[in-house]
């Protein structure tokens, strides 16, 4: 997010206007908490993770009452538009405001990648990447001490995450909410690997799943001579939303923020700037908010192929 906060800033500082930054999301929006922002504010933020505007939860503005404190300060503190970084809790409020007749134009953020109207999403590979790391790393341990893993990432409605960090690490079996899996068929998976002579079985499962890793290592504690390997449960959880943004999230992140501010410039409003086919686009807001996106079929159906 740092990186497309600094590319809106110093794009629209190009433009000649007049950039200021929201604390804390909504919250800070409902409250007025605005700072002006110029070129050499948003220097040293394009290496860091999280962003430095801050973020935070506000069932407010969910309120009718709660968007037109917004409006009112929005007005009051003279901001003719506004950038909207995040997800879809994030777009949908952009979407609210626009629909009150504010310019808004948001940017795909959400390491979920379940945000319609984006191919990919700002955080989305760095986020893979550390659960790839953790994958490698426990994939070392596993195979020493012949040991099978089962692995939680993050991924409460979306199993992008689980599915690709599963097929990029090798993983014997992924279990996603969009897929539903019972234990005791990842039990015979990790069954069949034993058998097959493997020296370790890793399962990434995620946190959104029906049968999560709590209630998987639950069965496979009830019946774990079944399985051959000892069993260990790792959760990442926030470790994957931390650290540095990799190349490629840091120069998604600009084009996207880029795709933005040229559509400010433009008077293009009420839409998402995201990654489709390879170029940057806008779709417009009613064709991203409420829409489901789905899983790549075709990783889908290489998963369980690549696993034996």
């Amino acid at each position: 997010m740092n990186a497309a906060i600094r590319a809106a800033v110093r794009l629209g500082l190009a433009q000649g206007w007049e950039m200021y930054g929201v604390r804390r999301g909504y919250a800070g929006l409902i409250a007025g908490d605005f700072a002006p922002m110029l070129a050499r504010d948003v220097s040293g933020i394009l290496q860091l993770g999280g962003t430095v505007l801050g973020s935070a939860r506000c069932p407010e503005f969910e309120t009718e009452e709660g968007r037109w404190r917004a409006l009112r300060e929005l007005r009051q503190h003279s901001i003719e538009a506004l950038i909207v970084i995040g997800g879809n809790g994030s777009q949908a409020g952009a979407y609210d405001l626009y629909k009150m007749d504010y310019p808004v134009v948001g940017v795909a953020s959400t390491i979920d990648n379940d945000l319609a109207g984006s191919d990919i999403s700002i955080g989305v590979m760095t986020a893979l990447d550390i659960a790839l790391e953790a994958i490698d790393r426990l994939k070392t341990t596993a195979a020493a001490h012949q040991r099978a893993f089962l692995l939680e990432v993050m991924g409460r409605k979306c199993g992008y995450l689980a599915l690709m960090a599963g097929i990029a690490g090798g993983a014997e079996a992924v279990v996603i909410p969009e897929r539903d899996v019972a234990p005791e068929k990842i039990a015979e998976e990790i069954r069949q690997a034993y058998l097959r002579g493997k020296s370790h079985a890793l399962v990434v499962v995620a946190e959104g799943a029906r049968y999560n890793a709590e209630m998987m290592a639950q069965h496979f504690a009830e019946n774990r001579a079944r399985l051959g390997f000892d069993l260990r449960v790792t959760r990442l959880g926030h470790v994957q939303r931390g650290g540095a943004p990799g190349a490629f999230d840091r120069l998604l992140a600009t084009d996207l923020a880029n795709g933005a501010v040229e559509a400010l410039a433009r008077g293009e409003f009420g839409c998402l700037s995201g990654l489709v086919g390879g170029r940057v686009v806008t779709t417009p807001y009613k064709d991203v908010i409420g829409v489901v996106k789905p899983l790549p079929a075709h990783f889908l159906e290489m998963e369980p192929l690549l696993a034996r």
